[in-house]
Formats: structure tokens, sequence, C-alpha cells
């Protein structure tokens, strides 16, 4: 078997919309998720960490995927991020992503407690008990869940329920996408999680990536993505370098997902702000967000 279609790629980390009072809006989640569409992306990962889910009620992470469903449902691949603090919480965001089409969900181990590989395979059958058959990405981001890297043996045991689809893997290590390759065999999804090696990751194993940049530079992931699909890596080699430097001048703003949005603003996109503790662009931010957003046009001309 091989990885499904639906699962290869790239798909960006769908950012948090509001309005100008800084309530989640749905006309401008609605709007993204068309753009996203208009340029080809394949799929989107919802209410995760680029869509500030941390900071967002259930109701308003449900009234994010619903626009986005009601937007691009049926036409590009959704996954959404269901994890929450408490096994109730995350049973509740899983029966509605079900209940409304979404491809998959997926789950981080857990927030702010280091749980045990009990409690870990625990909190997610219990979530996939409560669901009938909508499919699961176990997220693996050790650096935001108090180090907990999926081990191997958990890895195999979630994959004996006959409901993981695929590890999202934000490690760092390309050595755990092969890991997961390895164990997990030819027909599981893998997408790498930092941006900033997603040609290491795909020469590893990754069948593709999720990622928090890729929303405001789309067309440069999708071009690297392609490159790579047809085995040129030398010129994939040189745009990553590229893509990885245009992510460290995004860096130099107050927020990332700020300056994400701001990009996008330029682009004729209004996504709103960001919601505290994050700090929203200033006056001092404006002049990195317009030199970046000219060099992404800029690269996107050479490549």
């Amino acid at each position: 078997m091989a990885v499904q279609e639906k699962y290869r790629g790239v798909f960006p980390a769908f950012y948090a919309c509001y309005d100008e009072e800084g309530n989640v809006s749905r006309e401008r989640a609605s709007k993204l998720a068309s753009f996203y569409h208009s340029i080809g992306m394949k799929g989107l990962y919802v209410t995760g960490s680029s869509g500030e889910c941390v900071f967002h009620t259930l109701e308003e992470r449900k009234a994010t995927l619903e626009a986005v469903m009601e937007a691009v449902g049926g036409k590009m691949t959704v996954i959404a991020h269901i994890a929450a603090s408490a096994t109730r919480d995350s049973i509740a965001l899983a029966q509605h992503a079900e209940k409304i089409g979404v491809d998959a969900i997926a789950m981080v181990p857990g927030f702010y407690y280091g749980l045990s590989e009990k409690v870990v395979y625990k909190y997610w059958t219990d979530v996939l008990h409560a669901t009938d058959a909508v499919p699961m990405f176990i997220y693996n981001i050790p650096g935001t869940t108090n180090g907990f890297n999926l081990p191997t043996d958990l890895f195999l045991k979630m994959l004996e329920t006959g409901r993981v689809a695929g590890v999202k893997n934000s490690s760092g290590s390309v050595q755990d996408i092969m890991r997961f390759r390895m164990f997990g065999g030819e027909d599981v999804a893998i997408f790498n999680g930092p941006d900033e090696q997603y040609l290491a990751g795909r020469l590893m194993g990754a069948s593709g990536g999720i990622g928090g940049t890729y929303g405001y530079m789309p067309e440069l992931f999708m071009k690297l993505d392609d490159l790579i699909t047809k085995g040129d890596t030398a010129t994939a080699a040189s745009l990553q370098k590229e893509i990885t430097g245009l992510i460290y001048e995004t860096k130099k703003a107050s927020s990332l997902y700020a300056a994400a949005k701001g990009v996008l603003r330029l682009r004729g996109l209004e996504c709103g702000s960001v919601r505290a503790p994050f700090i929203p662009l200033c006056a001092e931010d404006e002049p990195i967000i317009r030199n970046l957003y000219e060099k992404i046009r800029e690269t996107e001309s050479r490549y």
C-alpha cells in the first residue's frame, strides 16, 4: 500500500482569524480557506498552534472549523487539531469535527502536565472510542509537551487501533521521521513539522508537511514540494535555503503569527491581529513586514 494521496503535499497550519474587536471571525476564516483552495493547496491543518488554539474557547475552535468546512470541505483535505487540556473537551471537539465531516483529527500527547505513556495512551484511545471512524494523526511535538517524544512502542500500539492515519512530527529530528516510516510502513502518512527542514524531512521519508510559515508564502512551499517530488534536490536545496532565510526575517517582528498575518494583509487578505499574550505588530514592525513581503514575491519570481 501507499500513503493516501490526500495526505501528501504541503498543508498550511491555519491562522486564527479575528475581527476588529479581537473576536474570532468566521467570515475572515472562510475567505482565508478559500484563498488557499484557489491557489491549489491540497489541505489545511485547523485549530492547532498557529491557530492560537490554547487561547480559544471550545466554541471559538468549533466556529473556526465550521467556517473552514463550509468554505472548502470536500474540496481540500481538512485535519482538525482537537487536543485540549481535559479529555472531555477533546472528545467534544472530536465529535464535532467528525460530525461536520473533517478528513481527520489530530492530537498532541496533552498539555502542561508531563503525562506518562500509559496516560497518553488512555487519553488518545478514550477520544477514539468516543468517535465513530474519523482517522487520527498523532502530533509529536516534545518542545511544547514536556519533552514527550512519541516512543516507538506507543506508536505501534496506536497503529493497532486501526484508526491512526499517521504522525505530524515536530521533534526537530529527521531521524524520528525515518523511525516512524520504518516502523509504520509505507501506508502511514508522516508530515514534517519544522518548516526550516522541509527538504530534509521529505528526503527522510515524510509524505508532506504541516507548517506555520506555509500560510504566508504558500507558493514557495508548493514549489519546494514539487521540486522534491520531481527529484530536483539541487534546486530544492537552494529554495529551502532561501525559505529558511525568509523565516529568520519573519522572526525579527514582534510576533511570528502577527507577522504572517501582516504579509497576508499586503496580499489583500485581512485576518486581524493576534490574541494576547501574543504581541500585535507595532510601527517598528511595518518596514520588516513590507520588506518580507517584497522578498517573498521576488523569490517567487525566480522559482
